[in-house]
C-alpha cells in the first residue's frame, strides 16, 4: 500500500491479495509510518487491539455489578494461550476480535433492561411521592449504544468480513429467552444494517470499481463461501466422513487454544446447566445457576463454535473472537462468593487461590517464552536464515524464484528498498524450469530443497554462491532443508 500509494486494494507480492478486508493492513500502514518496516512494526498492531479489547472486557465487567468481574476477565482473556499467540502475531484476528467484543458489549447494554433480573432492572422514573404508581419501568435512552453496535459490525467486517457480523446472531437468538416484542424495533435492525452497509461502502465500494468486482468474487466467493465448503490449503477435510470425524474439532481444541483457563471449562459448563430459580438473585446465597446474563454471553459463545464447525476449512484460532465471552463468563461463576447454598467458606479461598496461581504461573511461562523461546526459535527458521546469510550478496536488481516452498515470509525478508526490488516469481517455479530461469540476463536467486538443488546442481558456476537453511516451515508444520543459489551477475 505504501509503495503503491493504494490504500483501497491490498496487493502481496505485485498481485491483488483478497483474502482479507483492509482494516489490519490500515493499521500495519500507520505503524510503519511511526516505527518504519520491521517485524516489530507488522506485529505492533495487533498487540493494540489485543490490549483494546482487554480495555474492554475490564469495563463490560464491571456493568455486571462486581468492578473484580472486569479485572478477572482481563486476566482470563490476556493469559490464554491463542490470545498470547496472535496479540503478536501480523494477522487479522485480533482487530476482529476487538470489534465483534465491542458489539457483543454493545447489544448487551441495548438489552441490559431485559437480561437483568426483576430487581436490577433500571428505571426511568424511579418510585417517588411525586410519581408514585404512575412510575414506569423501562429503559434509559440507548442511541448510544445502538450507534457503537453497527458502527462496531462494519469495523468487523473491514477486518476480517461477514464473520464478523455473529453478534447480529447473538442477539437474535437472545428472542428465545427474552421474549421481548419490542427487541425488533429496540434494534432497528433494518435502519443499522444500512449504516452498517454504508459504513462498509465507503472502503467496499471503490474496491469493487478499482478490482471489476473480483475483491467481491474472489474475496467473498472463495475466501468465504470457499472455506466453508471446501477445506482451503490442507486445513480441514472435503469428503463426508473426514468431515463429520472433525465437527468436534472445536470442542476439542478449545482445551489447548483456552489453556490453562480450559482447565475449568467442564466445571463451568456443568453450572450452568442449571438454569437460575425464579426471583433469584444471581449469586445471592451462594446460588449460581444459569441466568439472562449468562445466555446471552452462552449465545454469542455457542453462535462461534457452531459456525466454525459446520465450515469445512478449520484452524484452531478461528474461534478466538468467542474468548471475551467464555472469559467473561468464567469470571462470572469462578471466583464468585459461592457456588451452593451449603457451601463452606473455604471453598471460595480455595478457588480464588487456584485462580492467583495459574494467572502467576501462566504470566511467568508467557514471559520466558516471549523474551528467550521465540527469538531463539526463529533463528531457526528458513526464511530468516537465507535472508541473514545471504543478505550482503543481495542487490535492488534481483529476481527471485523459490520451489516447493513458495512461503510470504520469503517476500517479506527478501523483499524490501535496502534488499530486492524485484518480485517472487509466481506462479512457483518447476524443478524443470530452474535452470531456465537462473540462465536469464541479470542477478537473481532461486530457493529450492536442498536435495534438488544437488541434482540440479553439482557444481556451481564459480562465480555462484550458495547457503543453506534447515529448519521448520511453521505454516506447514514439518521440517525443511533449503540451499539458495545466487547469481550475482
Amino acid at each position: 500500500m505504501i509503495e503503491r500509494g493504494d490504500y483501497v486494494v491490498p496487493f502481496f507480492n505485485n498481485h491483488f491479495r483478497f483474502d482479507k478486508p483492509p482494516l489490519t493492513y490500515w493499521a500495519q500502514v500507520a505503524s510503519y509510518k511511526i516505527f518504519g518496516e520491521n517485524d516489530f512494526a507488522a506485529r505492533f498492531p495487533s498487540t493494540i487491539a489485543a490490549a483494546l479489547t482487554a480495555v474492554l472486557l475490564l469495563a463490560w465487567g464491571s456493568r455486571f455489578g462486581r468492578t473484580k468481574v472486569g479485572w478477572w476477565a482481563v486476566i482470563i482473556f490476556t493469559l490464554s494461550l491463542q490470545t498470547f499467540v496472535h496479540a503478536k502475531a501480523a494477522v487479522a484476528d485480533m482487530w476482529l476480535v476487538l470489534f465483534v467484543t465491542l458489539a457483543h458489549w454493545a447489544g448487551y447494554e441495548l438489552l441490559r433492561d431485559r437480561l437483568a433480573n426483576e430487581s436490577e432492572r433500571p428505571t426511568l422514573n424511579p418510585p417517588s411521592q411525586d410519581y408514585g404508581a404512575a412510575s414506569v419501568q423501562r429503559p434509559t435512552s440507548n442511541s448510544g449504544w445502538w450507534w457503537t453496535f453497527y458502527f462496531a459490525l462494519a469495523f468487523a467486517f473491514l477486518a476480517k468480513g461477514p464473520i464478523g457480523w455473529t453478534p447480529l446472531l447473538t442477539v437474535e437468538a437472545t428472542r428465545f429467552f427474552v421474549r421481548d416484542a419490542q427487541l425488533a424495533t429496540r434494534f432497528k435492525f433494518v435502519r443499522g444494517i444500512l449504516l452498517t452497509l454504508a459504513v462498509v461502502a465507503f472502503w467496499g465500494i471503490p474496491a469493487l470499481i478499482q478490482t471489476h468486482g473480483e475483491f467481491l468474487t474472489i474475496g467473498i466467493g472463495r475466501h468465504v463461501i470457499g472455506r466453508s465448503f471446501g477445506a482451503m490449503e490442507g486445513h480441514g477435510a472435503n469428503s463426508l466422513g473426514p468431515y463429520l470425524l472433525l465437527l468436534p474439532f472445536y470442542f476439542v481444541t478449545v482445551f489447548a487454544s483456552f489453556f490453562p483457563w480450559s482447565i475449568k471449562l467442564p466445571w463451568l459448563m456443568r453450572k450452568l446447566w442449571r438454569k437460575q430459580e425464579p426471583g433469584v438473585t444471581p449469586h445471592a446465597r451462594g446460588y449460581s445457576g444459569r441466568d439472562k446474563v449468562d445466555n446471552y454471553l452462552l449465545a454469542g459463545a455457542g453462535i462461534t463454535f457452531i459456525i466454525f464447525s459446520l465450515i469445512k476449512t478449520k484452524l484452531p484460532h478461528y474461534t478466538l473472537p468467542a474468548f471475551p465471552l467464555l472469559s467473561l463468563l468464567l469470571a462470572r461463576h469462578w471466583l464468585e462468593p459461592g457456588t451452593a447454598l451449603t457451601q463452606v467458606p473455604t471453598a471460595a479461598e480455595r478457588r480464588r487461590s487456584l485462580f492467583k496461581r495459574t494467572a502467576t504461573t501462566s504470566a511467568c511461562l508467557y514471559l520466558v517464552l516471549a523474551l528467550f523461546v521465540a527469538p531463539f526459535a526463529a533463528r531457526y527458521f528458513p526464511a530468516w536464515q537465507l535472508y541473514r546469510e545471504s543478505r550482503e550478496y543481495l542487490r535492488p536488481e534481483m529476481q527471485f524464484g523459490a520451489v516447493d516452498y513458495n512461503e510470504p515470509s520469503l517476500v517479506w525478508y527478501f523483499r524490501s528498498p535496502e534488499s530486492v526490488r524485484g518480485w517472487l516469481a509466481t506462479p512457483a517455479l518447476q524443478p524443470a524450469s530452474v535452470q531456465q530461469f537462473m540462465e536469464q540476463t541479470g542477478p537473481r536467486f532461486v530457493i529450492l530443497p536442498t536435495e534438488l538443488a544437488a541434482k540440479i546442481y553439482p557444481v556451481l558456476p564459480n562465480d555462484w554462491k550458495n547457503f543453506r537453511a534447515r529448519g521448520l516451515n511453521i505454516v506447514k508444520f514439518k521440517r525443511v532443508d533449503l540451499t539458495l543459489i545466487l547469481k550475482i551477475d
